[in-house]
């Protein structure tokens, strides 16, 4: 896979480009820091505003079709997004140590009693995370992207509010809970200079959760 980081490193105007030739469609985009909503779009007439966090200037093609896919379909799948967040989510700039809100009981799912149960079956109850539901952003498209994350900086997992539905299986929630524990469990490994997220024990380690085929064929027709 080729990167791009030198080609966008800094450029929004080539990036802005770039997203105009594959879309064919005239947009707008800023550049922010903020993490909380790292890409979302709004059509304004024939002009499609486009905000992305700048981690996105330094992105490979795979991501940054996939973000052209998104701008002319925004139900498209997005895991190289996903996954490119995760892997860089070290760099996002951070608000100052506060008091982080836990909230972990939702309307129709439990996360604290899921990270339990989980807990003893898989981890021997090793695993001593935080869990919460994360917040709910503006815009359910642009919140679909992130299932759920880990922060090694105050060891805490945040499940995307979304799946707080009676819509989403129980067995699809706690597979997402199970993924975000195993990255509390196994941090993240390194292969010389570069960070490995999902390493091969890992996913050989992710499909030991009993419903793993039943979870990745109802994401896949989900999203």
């Amino acid at each position: 896979m080729r990167q791009l980081n030198l080609m966008f490193q800094t450029d929004e105007d080539i990036l802005k480009g770039h997203l105009e030739k594959c879309t064919k469609k005239k947009i707008s985009l800023v550049i922010t820091d903020n993490s909380t909503s790292m890409l979302s779009m709004r059509k304004k007439g024939a002009i499609i505003s486009v905000r992305l966090h700048r981690i996105f200037l330094s992105s490979d093609r795979e991501v940054l079709d996939e973000i052209a896919g998104f701008i002319k379909n925004s139900k498209t799948r997005t895991p190289h997004i996903r996954d490119f967040i995760n892997q860089n989510i070290h760099q996002l700039k951070r608000r100052p140590p506060g008091k982080i809100k836990i909230n972990a009981a939702g309307s129709c799912y439990d996360l604290l009693e899921m990270f339990h149960s989980i807990n003893m079956e898989y981890f021997e109850g090793q695993v001593s995370a935080s869990i919460t539901w994360g917040s709910k952003g503006p815009g359910k498209a642009a919140a679909r992207r992130t299932l759920g994350s880990y922060c090694s900086v105050n060891h805490m997992i945040r499940i995307n509010p979304m799946l707080d539905n009676r819509g989403v299986p129980r067995y699809f929630v706690e597979f997402i809970v199970y993924h975000e524990m195993l990255h509390a469990d196994m941090g993240i490994e390194r292969n010389t200079a570069r960070r490995t997220l999902h390493s091969k024990a890992f996913k050989r380690r992710e499909k030991l959760f009993k419903s793993y085929d039943r979870a990745i064929a109802w994401e896949k027709k989900r999203w």
